[in-house]
């Protein structure tokens, strides 16, 4: 009974941490729209609105780190390691939340998620093109067939926007190479960062590269529009809120998987579209749904291939221990029989 109550507890546990994190996921992209939108709040400064998320995010990861000391930093991160490697990252980070932010001012929350569908896809060929995967006929027609399903939506959008669709397949291509610099520069070298200690690292780093677009593109404008005076409660509520997901992030990885994150996103995905379509009014066509549905199935179906793989290589990790251990014994048992027939010899 008492194996049976602490299984039903960490299931529990595994779908609080789900909701929790769909919810923050949720509610900072709504509210970014809501921010961004002119329609809504009528802020359209993205580039603004990153620096103020890294800059809020920056002091709270210093508080954690430095004052209240929740985690610790790597030993392993140097001074060359950190303009080798994070710098790099820091900078597609800011290219990535730029882009990413500016798509809300043209597209609708719907079409922005199924357009975010192409991140396996993105993550995919980089890392082919990288040689961190190997190249693989069944899963490049399954990248195929997320692409055909996201075209498909594409041109069901009512409200199509060439210039906001650039920005956002350039959110995904910057998105999709971090990762697989972050495989490359850091996770090779065996540091692994938490949200908490990546943001301490990579987000003032991200705040200083964001800065020199900001100068040319949106300082002139913020200057120059006298009435403008910012609302410390919603950016504040918004930047709490961005920072919250990153815990979240922390949370739902290290208490459950990065596959678990993956299946809760395609969850959230629909909540979105159902979201926008029922309370914002965006208007979702059936070539829409058709589209993005096609395009789900080419990612659930990404999900579970690697859901297998990983088993395959858990499985064979436990054979490879086994056959160590086995040997070790057999060594053992032959040193003691060595140790008796010596003794015996005397």
């Amino acid at each position: 009974m008492a194996l049976s109550e602490s299984v039903v507890k960490k299931v529990l546990l595994s779908y609080t941490y789900v909701a929790i994190w769909i919810f923050l996921s949720f509610s900072v992209i709504v509210y970014n729209k809501y921010i961004l939108d002119r329609k809504l709040y009528n802020w359209p400064f993205p580039i603004s609105l990153t620096m103020i998320h890294m800059s809020f995010c920056s002091f709270l990861a210093y508080l954690l780190v430095k004052v209240f000391k929740v985690v610790e930093l790597p030993s392993t991160m140097t001074r060359d390691l950190y303009l080798k490697s994070v710098v790099p990252i820091g900078a597609l980070y800011s290219l990535s939340l730029w882009f990413s932010n500016s798509t809300y001012i043209y597209l609708s929350v719907s079409f922005i998620q199924m357009l975010k569908a192409l991140m396996p896809v993105a993550v995919y060929s980089i890392g082919v093109l990288f040689k961190k995967d190997s190249f693989k006929s069944d899963t490049m027609v399954n990248m195929l067939s997320i692409s055909v399903g996201v075209a498909i939506a594409a041109y069901g959008e009512a409200k199509f926007d060439s210039f906001g669709v650039m920005l956002q397949l350039l959110a995904v291509a910057f998105e999709a190479t971090r990762l697989v610099m972050i495989q490359i520069l850091l996770n090779s070298r065996g540091i692994s960062l938490n949200p908490i200690t990546s943001l301490y690292y990579v987000a003032p780093c991200c705040l200083v590269f964001l800065c020199f677009p900001w100068v040319v593109m949106e300082y002139p404008l913020l200057r120059d529009t006298s009435s403008f005076h910012l609302d410390f409660v919603i950016f504040g509520t918004n930047s709490l809120c961005a920072f919250a997901l990153n815990l979240a992030v922390f949370l739902l990885v290290g208490k459950t998987s990065a596959l678990t994150m993956n299946v809760a996103g395609v969850v959230k995905d629909w909540l979105l579209i159902a979201f926008s379509w029922s309370v914002i009014k965006d208007t979702v066509t059936p070539i829409n749904l058709f589209g993005y549905g096609l395009a789900f199935l080419g990612v659930a179906y990404y999900n579970h291939s690697k859901l297998q793989a990983l088993k395959a290589a858990e499985a064979q990790k436990k054979v490879q221990q086994a056959d160590e251990e086995a040997g070790r014994l057999l060594e053992e048992k032959e040193g003691e029989g060595t140790g008796k027939k010596t003794e015996t010899q005397d």
